[in-house]
């Protein structure tokens, strides 16, 4: 996406400042970076449009866009490093803005997307499991992606595609682990049945002792004089 974003210098500093830029429509925001020859650390507080920078937030390339931001008369090639929300309204309340040289490489984060149904799902009944959703990579300003495609429709069971899959012949270069799992096709989990305990039988019931009464001596001479 190409964007243009409007930077008007602020000589004041402080939350009351702020506070009164916001009031007026402005955003408060900082420029920083490479100075010219890129050799000194140039911080410049600047206003911004916080409706033009939300539109390019919202893009498909969102904080990755490359904006020209004009100011004083010069368009400055810059990237959003960091912006802060209002935690309730999630209204903008601070950007900050890099300087970026177009020949030399940054390091930025780049989600991953998806395309295709794998064969896996739809042919054995496995389940698709989306692992890694962005990772790391080394790129020029110009090549930035706007996100990094996978195809997965030949993928079977127990297959997956890595960082390094989808790296080989890239503009960019890897900054995470290239053995990172992107997404694979898994086994649906079947959850087992709770383990139902045997219900104990009731102990069969012990048969009565027979008590046999013994003779007694009065008994014995009973049937000694019979």
């Amino acid at each position: 996406m190409d964007a243009t974003l409007v930077a008007e210098k602020r000589a004041d500093k402080g939350k009351n400042q702020a506070r009164r830029h916001r009031a007026a429509g402005r955003l408060p925001a900082v420029v920083y970076g490479p100075g010219t020859g890129g050799t000194v650390e140039q911080s410049v507080p600047v206003t911004v449009d916080p409706k033009a920078l939300l539109k390019i937030l919202h893009s498909e390339s969102g904080a990755n866009t490359i904006i020209s931001l004009q100011l004083d008369g010069a368009a400055v090639p810059v990237l959003v490093k960091d912006f802060l929300l209002q935690p309730v309204s999630h209204a903008l309340l601070h950007a900050d803005f890099y300087r970026v040289a177009m020949d030399r490489k940054l390091t930025v984060k780049v989600p991953v997307t998806i395309t295709g149904e794998a064969r896996g799902v739809k042919q054995q009944g496995g389940v698709l499991d989306f692992v890694t959703r962005e990772f790391e990579i080394e790129v020029l300003p110009a090549d930035i992606p706007e996100s990094i495609e996978v195809d997965v429709t030949e993928l079977l069971m127990n297959q997956g595609v890595r960082i390094r899959d989808v790296a080989q012949g890239a503009k960019w270069t890897p900054v995470s682990e290239p053995e990172t799992m992107l997404v694979h096709v898994v086994p649906m989990r079947v959850e087992e049945a709770p383990a139902v305990d045997a219900v104990a039988a009731p102990a069969a019931a012990a048969e009565p002792e027979v008590i046999k009464k013994g003779k007694t001596d009065k008994d014995e001479e009973k049937e000694k004089k019979g």
